[in-house]
C-alpha cells in the first residue's frame, strides 16, 4: 500500500499547502494541516496580520483580502497562494482536530515539530500504530516554501518506494540530511 502523508505548518496556507500540490501532483497520497489556533495571513503591516478560524475557507479569505485591497494583497501574493489553496481543498484544517492516521508526518518547523508529537502523545492510544514524524525547517516565504516542497516531494517518494520503511528511515535520513545540508528532526509516534 501507498504511504500516507501529512504535511504541517502553522496556518496550512503556505509551506504545507506548496507541499501537498507538490506532492499530489506527482501521486503521493498527502493532506496538509496548520497547528496553530487561528489562520494567520500577512496584513498592511507586522502588528496587523489578517486572522481567521481554522472553518474560514480560502474562498471567503479570498474574496475578503481582494475586497480590503486587491492591489497589496496581489503584489505581496497572498491572493495568489489563496487562489492555489482554493483549488486543491475547501478550508484550511488543523492538525489536532484530525484523526484520520498517516505513516509520515511531514512538519517545517520545530516548533510544529514539537505540537505534533505533543499532539500525538496526548491521544487515547488505539492501535499502536507507528508514525513517523520529520522535520525539515523551511522559511515561510513562497520561494521557501517551493524549495521545501521539492525536498519533501523528494524524500516522499524515496519513503514511498522503499519497502521496509521502519528499518530504512534512518538511511534514508541521513543521507537525505547530507544531500541537502539540511538538518532534519525525526521522531516516532503511534495511534
Amino acid at each position: 500500500m501507498p504511504l500516507r502523508f501529512a504535511v504541517v505548518c502553522s496556518s496550512n496556507q503556505n509551506r504545507s499547502m506548496e507541499a501537498h500540490n507538490f506532492m499530489s501532483k506527482r501521486g503521493l497520497l498527502v493532506k496538509s494541516f496548520g497547528s496553530g489556533a487561528q489562520v494567520k495571513l500577512p496584513g498592511t503591516s507586522l502588528e496587523r496580520p489578517n486572522v481567521y478560524t481554522f472553518d474560514t475557507t480560502y474562498e471567503f479569505m479570498y474574496k475578503d483580502l481582494y475586497n480590503k485591497d486587491a492591489n497589496v494583497y496581489t503584489q505581496n501574493g497572498v491572493l495568489h497562494m489563496l487562489d492555489r489553496n482554493r483549488r486543491i481543498k475547501e478550508k484550511p484544517e488543523r492538525f489536532q482536530d484530525c484523526r484520520e492516521r498517516f505513516d509520515i508526518i511531514f512538519t517545517v518547523e520545530e516548533r510544529i515539530f514539537d505540537q505534533v508529537i505533543e499532539d500525538l502523545e496526548n491521544r487515547d492510544k488505539r492501535t499502536n500504530e507507528i508514525v513517523h514524524i520529520i522535520n525539515i525547517d523551511v522559511i515561510d516565504n513562497p520561494e521557501d516554501a517551493t524549495l521545501g516542497a521539492f525536498m519533501l516531494c523528494e524524500l516522499g517518494q524515496k519513503m514511498d518506494a522503499i519497502e521496509d520503511l521502519d528499518n530504512a528511515i534512518d538511511e534514508i535520513l541521513t543521507e537525505f540530511e547530507q544531500k541537502t545540508k539540511r538538518t532534519i528532526l525525526h521522531a516516532v509516534s503511534f495511534y
